[in-house]
């Protein structure tokens, strides 16, 4: 990867690389699941903290092999008769072909089953070398390939099912027998077939799912495979995606039928889009919920928090942790809301910044409008009840509270409570000067105005 990062904690569609894998393997309902570490160990276990892995540390790195070597004692003491093995580096991996496997391994009767892909172009992966009845004779790794044998398009997936005991017996026989000096977990197939043992293979239907990430390229392609992945699924469940090309949905996320997601959109974390919402274009939602028939407008990024039904956001609106917007509410273009409860049918359209609030429903916000919630050391609540009316240019010093049917007029400086239903003015009286213009004219120009003299 070329990178100080260890490559399975690089981030691919919203998750780390072997998040991927381990969300495949716990599908099955496994376990335990052991994941075998070396480069970076103390980060890939603090990545991991609290998914039921088991850790074991491969110190120093001698090859697939030995990794399988390091997790031994663990294998043995567990008494499933089967174990599976498989690379972290694998995102396109389905846990549907996992249960394939083990069940066409429990089928055949055989020390060890395969997954293998067919490839157009194997490059550096290790080819299968198969016997007139199918089963497997050896995998060769691309190094250490004769030139007949670099021309067999079906390559080892990382992706295994062994008999526990036949595999620990092999395990303790493997060398180091190659140009790298390492204990290659392919060799166990050479040491089955000598012991008398079959190994057979399955051919996973879609190759991708055998493809690796090694570089920043190969990553990049397989977060764009995940995305059409998840893309095409939604469709077909019902959701509205005007451009797949353009629309990120995680993992994690989910959006029910009826839904749109116009192009450009991201919908990270544990992100839920409801029924008849309209997302984008150009919207970033994070671990937020977008309620029934609500409206994410262009250009908009929220991060946890709740727009509720047939509320209305953006455009350019951030929405930032805590914040709820209720029933029929509208934030419109330039409006950043922080930890505030905007009420059912309220109304902030433009050009505000509305922090450690609660807002009543029914309430106008006029465009200008601050919530000075910071003293420089402390943060401090504004309280706008329900059907006040906030003029233009307001400034609302915290804390404080607009009482219910207020009126706030334009360019007040408000910095004690107003009382329900009364008229709030807080700005410095105007002065009109007449002539004072004309007058600042004729100076500038050096000319008296009439009746003047010079």
């Amino acid at each position: 990867m070329k990178s100080a990062r260890a490559k399975v904690l690089h981030p691919l569609f919203g998750a780390p690389l072997l998040d991927h894998v381990v969300r495949a393997v716990q599908a099955l309902g496994v376990d335990p699941v052991t994941v075998v570490v070396g480069h970076q160990g103390d980060a890939v276990e603090a990545a991991f903290a609290g998914r039921g892995l088991d850790f074991v540390r491969q110190d120093p790195p001698l090859g697939t092999g030995h990794a399988v070597q390091a997790a031994r004692e663990r294998i043995a003491s567990h008494p499933a008769r089967t174990l599976l093995v498989l690379n972290g580096d694998l995102p396109l991996l389905r846990a549907e072909t996992l249960d394939a496997l083990l069940q066409a391994h429990r089928a055949g009767g055989a020390a060890a089953t395969l997954l293998t892909v067919v490839l157009d172009d194997p490059a550096e992966y290790g080819r299968v070398v198969r016997e007139a009845d199918g089963s497997v004779r050896a995998i060769v790794e691309n190094k250490d390939a004769t030139a007949q044998e670099k021309r067999i398009r079906e390559i080892n997936a990382g992706i295994y099912a062994f008999e526990r005991d036949a595999l620990l017996e092999a395990l303790g026989q493997l060398r180091p027998q190659n140009a790298q000096g390492e204990y290659y977990l392919t060799d166990v197939v050479g040491l089955l077939r000598k012991a008398g043992r079959r190994v057979n293979a399955m051919t996973a239907a879609d190759s991708r799912e055998g493809l690796g990430v090694n570089s920043h390229g190969e990553l990049a392609a397989a977060a764009r495979l995940l995305r059409q992945r998840r893309c095409e699924a939604l469709m077909a469940a019902g959701v509205g995606i005007e451009d797949p090309e353009t629309t990120f949905v995680g993992p994690e996320a989910e959006v029910e039928a009826d839904a749109l997601l116009r192009p450009f959109t991201l919908l990270e974390g544990r992100t839920r889009v409801a029924a008849g919402a309209v997302v984008g274009p150009f919207a970033r939602v994070v671990d937020s919920v977008v309620g029934p028939g609500a409206q994410i407008l262009d250009h908009c990024l929220l991060r946890e928090c709740v727009v509720e039904e047939g509320a209305s956001v953006g455009p350019f609106a951030h929405i930032r942790p805590e914040s709820r917007i209720g029933a029929g509410a509208r934030v419109g273009n330039f409006v950043e809301l922080k930890k505030t409860r905007l009420g059912a049918g309220s109304k902030a359209p433009h050009l505000s910044y509305i922090g450690d609030a609660s807002v009543g429903p029914g309430v106008n916000i006029g465009a200008g409008t601050i919530t000075c919630n910071y003293d420089g050391t402390h943060k401090h609540p504004t309280r706008i009840e329900a059907g006040s009316f906030v003029g233009s240019n307001t400034t609302l010093v915290a804390p404080v509270t607009i009482g219910e049917g207020a009126y706030i007029a334009a360019g007040s400086a408000i910095t004690e409570d107003v009382p329900p239903g009364a008229l709030a003015l807080g700005r410095a009286r105007q002065v009109n000067k007449a002539g004072w213009a004309e007058a600042r004219r004729a100076k500038k120009s050096g000319k008296a105005p009439p009746g003047e003299g010079g």
